[in-house]
Order: C-alpha cells, then structure tokens, then sequence
C-alpha cells in the first residue's frame, strides 16, 4: 500500500474520530423508552428466541447492549423515582413499610416531591422541550384537587398525555382484581363473622339459652349489608375514578379506553417530535404495556406465540419501530440518543383466573418484580447514537437505571445539582471505551423501606459479589414467587433473615442457585466485613424524609379526586381524546 494511500485512510479515521467527539460534546436529543414489567428474557437480543422484536433488536444491533443493567428498585413506582432523580428512592420519601409499596389510587396525596429535581426539569432549564408519554406513577396532588404538585410538569415536562397512576387489571373490564386479598381481608372474613354470629345467637334464642333483642339481629344484617355495598361500590367505581387519560392538566378519556391505545400514544410522540425537530428535545415515552391488565390492538391480537402477552410486548416493540422510523424521517437519528429499559423485571406470578401466564421471562434469572433477586431487578439495557455509540458493542460491566440522569444532564450541558447526593454515575466514559470498569464498587438493593442486599464489584477482580441481609419466602416451595400474595414482601414473617448474610458470586453463579460459605470461599469473612463497611458508609448518607408511601399518603381522598364531569354524579365519563389530539398536533 502506498504511503499517500495510508495517509488518506489516517485521515479518514481521524476525521471520524474528531466528529464522533465532536457529537459526544454536543447536545443531543433524548428519548427515553420505559417498559413497564417487561422481562430481560423476553428481548430477541437478550436471547429470546419465539417473541418477535426486532425494533428492539435493532437498537442491540445499532448500538450498545448492557448485559448487567439493574434496576433501582424492583417496582414501579420506587424504580421510576430513581431513574427520573438518579438517586434511590428512598432518599425522596418513595419507599414504604407496609405492604403496599407502590400508589393505587388517583386520589392520593403522596409522590415524587417537588424538592426533588428529574433530569427533565435541568434539561428545561437548558431549552429542551421536554414530554412524557405514557404511565407517571408518581402521585398528582398534595392537599387540593388543583396544586398538581406531583404531576409531570411540575417536574419539567413542558407536556404529559397518558396515565397518572398505573395500569391495573381492575381498569379493564372482565380481568380481575389486584384487591383479593385485600377483599378477603376486609370482606369475606367480616361477612363470615357476622354470619357466624347471627347463626349462634338465632340457636341460643331457639333454645332458650338467652334473650336476643331484635335489634341486635337488624344491626348484624344492616352491617353485613353496608360492607357488600361497600365492595360493590369499590368494584364499580374503581375503574373511572382511577383510571383515566391526562392531557397536561386535564381529562381527556375517563374511564381509559384500550381501543388501539399504544398507537394513539405513539402517534402523539411521533408529532411531539415532529413538532420540536428544531431545537432539541427530551421524549419519555413510559410505556402502559406489558402492565396487566394486557391488551393489543387487533393488528397484533392473537399474532404470537404466547398469547395476549406476546401480543402485547410485540406491538409495543411496534411502538418503538415507529419511533425510530420518524427519526429517520427526519434526519434526526444520528442528533438523537435512545435508551430503552425496563422498570423492573417481569411479574412472574401474574397468572389470570383462568390459568393463564400473564407475566414475562427472566431468563436464566431466579425471582421478578418485587423482589431482589436477579430476575426481579436485572433489566434489559439498550442504548443507540449513531455515530457516537460502537454498534453492537456488549458492556457486561454492573450500571443502574439511575445513570441515565447524570448521562443525559452531563450531554445536556447542564450542572450536576450539588445541594443532593447523585447516586447515578454518568454513562458515556463506559460507554465511549475510555473506562473498562463499572463506576459502581458498591449498589445497594432496597425491598421498599429495607436494605435487601448490597453488590460489591472490587477493584482488579472478575467477582461481583451480593449479600442479601433477608430474602422472601417463596410459596408454594419450590415456586419462583409469591403466588398466594401476587407479590413477595419486605419484612415480617415473608422473609428469612440470614445471619451471617446470604453470599453469591454473580460471575459465577448469576442463577443465585449456590451460596458461598468460609469452607468454600476462603476471604467469605472479609468480603462480608467489607461489605458491611460499606453498608455503613451508605447508611450514613440517609436522611429522614416524609414516607410519601405511608398509609395516610396511600388512602383515597375524596377531596382530590378528579373527574372530567360533576363528582356528586359519580359518573365521571367522558372522551375528548380525538379533539384534544387534533389540537395538541
């Protein structure tokens, strides 16, 4: 090869080079794509082999796949806080002692506080428009029906169209409930107590054992009465009073409706960044799917091999095809970086009364949503830049979703907030190839309120070790989840504590199907010493917040509930979703 030859290839690459850097230090566009329960297992690129996505291979293909992205949190709402705030969640109040660790209702009073800063609100202060699409799940009033002091665009986003809480099977008629054991609790067990009671006084009366007066009998009957119109009440209303569509500020469709929902919201997200092709922006789009209650369209209805829930992970794979599509449209690809992840793992204890699986693949992972095994928090990782990012890359080093906030700021141009602690670590040196390691030594696994486990990936080691101080008790034995309670949790008789903690080698066992004891693993003794040291450096760090999950925050509160027609009706029905769009385009 010729000397001038050489000399035109040198320049060539150093001319790509220069531009690539020259993108990593300008300011992109962003959009973030948020599944909701979707299992690392159910991904073509993370090895699933009969679901169909290959938008979401493409990223894989065309960018950089995370083979050890964890969530923060193993469920919705805790994990979301982390990833807008990259801090753990229970550093704003998001994590509760009780069983109920997430917001179920519409009209309640907790959520992300107003102190807290998400990257959209630094992004704003940067001139990006910002938007969030889909599912908040992060409270929307305080004291009043008007403050909004939760809501997306008190937290940066110029614009929200989707769902304030979240999807539940008791939005969509003819799918259950997520209250059976609460029912059980609250109304089976009282009805069978008064049943009880009416039938032992009616015998002592018969016998003649003792008198009962009329009214104790009219009293038992009146109560049995006003606890099932209480449920029947519960069970009709639920589903208008909670779940229903936003348009900033306003009610656009409640109850929601199903009817081809994944293609309004992406179309909507396709004209919000149409809308904002010239300056740049932020897209959350924080997907409803693969949430039950499951739904698809009927273009994909019954396309899959695994019923209603490939149907659903493939037309959200859709979603994000179309997506990419306008980018492309737009020559806005390679200005454009795309993460996509997931809130937690799959639920694997979502099985429908008729029998049918519900909940997705963790793969090779034990446990799901919520819980800390690697099946309930290790989720799919995907990240794309044309130009910037290597293609096909693989980065098996341990990252959070709560990076994507010091990621995407740091590229925005914008100050890192120095009045808080980050927990967050920026991306882009790993990503970029200038660090081989993982900025995170130590992150830490939260059951809600409590300190599950803690991953420690030491310097100069190929180990990444994890110690669980508790784990769930999984029922029936041998299951993989809780099924008598849906969900596993935090405390209480629903856990084992270990002493000393439970201790796995991930790189050698990421099943967690073998502990590791002194006889097996010679520094067992220092590598819990030094794990717990670390453990205490972290706790030192913790303040005291208001519990924005306490039972007072979770209550439904008539006086903040919305409705898009007059509540005393208790209707609250209405669709503005078509003339709302039409003007929102």
């Amino acid at each position: 090869m010729s000397n001038s030859r050489k000399m035109k290839i040198f320049l060539l690459l150093l001319l790509f080079l220069c531009e690539a850097q020259s993108r990593a230090t300008s300011r992109p566009n962003f959009i973030v794509l948020i599944a909701d329960d979707l299992g690392i297992g159910d991904p073509g690129c993370y090895g699933n082999k009969t679901l169909r996505t290959p938008s979401l291979d493409a990223l894989a293909k065309g960018g950089v796949k995370l083979t050890q992205h964890l969530a923060a949190s193993p469920l919705c709402t805790p994990s979301r806080a982390s990833l807008m705030t990259g801090r753990y969640s229970i550093r704003s109040g998001i994590a509760s002692r009780s069983r109920v660790g997430v917001f179920l209702f519409s009209a309640s009073s907790g959520g992300l506080p107003s102190s807290e800063i998400t990257f959209a609100k630094l992004l704003k202060t940067q001139g990006y428009a910002t938007a969030l699409i889909g599912k908040w799940h992060l409270g929307i009033h305080c004291h009043s029906k008007t403050d909004f002091c939760h809501h997306p665009l008190n937290h940066g986003f110029d614009y929200f169209h989707g769902l304030p809480v979240t999807n539940l099977r008791d939005c969509k008629p003819g799918q259950g409930t997520v209250f059976t054991s609460a029912i059980r609790l609250l109304v089976f067990i009282p009805l069978q107590v008064i049943a009880i009671a009416l039938l032992t006084l009616a015998v002592l009366k018969w016998l003649g054992l003792c008198h009962v007066p009329p009214a104790v009998f009219f009293c038992l009957v009146f109560l049995a009465a006003l606890i099932l119109a209480s449920l029947l009440c519960f069970l009709h209303y639920f589903r208008p009073l909670n779940c229903f569509l936003f348009r900033n500020y306003d009610i656009t469709q409640q109850p929601l409706s199903y009817d081809n929902l994944t293609q309004r919201l992406t179309e909507d997200a396709s004209q919000f960044i149409r809308r904002n092709a010239e300056r740049p922006f932020l897209l959350v789009m924080s997907y409803l799917q693969v949430h039950t209650a499951l739904f698809a369209s009927k273009d994909f209805a019954g396309k899959s091999q695994h019923g209603i829930y490939g149907d659903a992970v493939e037309e959200m794979d859709w979603s994000v095809g179309q997506i990419m599509n306008v980018l492309e449209e737009l020559s806005l690809a390679n200005d454009t970086l795309i993460y996509f992840t997931s809130d937690q793992g799959a639920h694997v204890e979502e099985v429908s009364s008729r029998g049918e699986v519900h909940g997705g693949s963790n793969g090779i992972y034990k446990g799901g949503k919520a819980n800390n095994w690697e099946g309930g928090i290790r989720v799919p990782g995907l990240l794309r830049w044309p130009g910037v990012l290597q293609a096909g890359l693989e980065i098996h080093e341990p990252t959070s979703n709560m990076d994507i906030f010091p990621t995407v700021v740091k590229l925005a141009g914008s100050p890192l907030p120095e009045d808080r602690i980050i927990d967050g670590r920026d991306l882009m040196p790993l990503l970029l190839g200038k660090r081989q390691r993982s900025e995170h030594e130590f992150l830490f696994h939260y059951c809600n309120f409590y300190l599950n486990a803690v991953r420690w990936h030491p310097p100069n080691s190929t180990s990444i070790w994890k110690a669980f101080f508790f784990t769930p008790k999984f029922t029936p034995e041998g299951a993989n989840g809780c099924f008598p309670t849906h969900v596993c949790f935090c405390f209480g008789h629903f856990v084992t504590h270990h002493h000393p903690p439970l201790l796995f080698d991930l790189s050698k066992d990421p099943r967690e199907r073998n502990p590791v004891s002194p006889t097996t693993e010679p520094r067992f003794q220092e590598i819990l010493e030094t794990m717990q040291r670390a453990v205490d450096r972290h706790a030192q760090t913790v303040q005291r917040v208001p519990n924005q999950l306490s039972l007072g925050n979770l209550l439904w509160k008539p006086w903040l509930q919305m409705c898009c027609s007059s509540f005393f009706s208790l209707s609250c029905q209405c669709d503005r979703e078509k003339q709302d769009g039409r003007l929102s385009h």
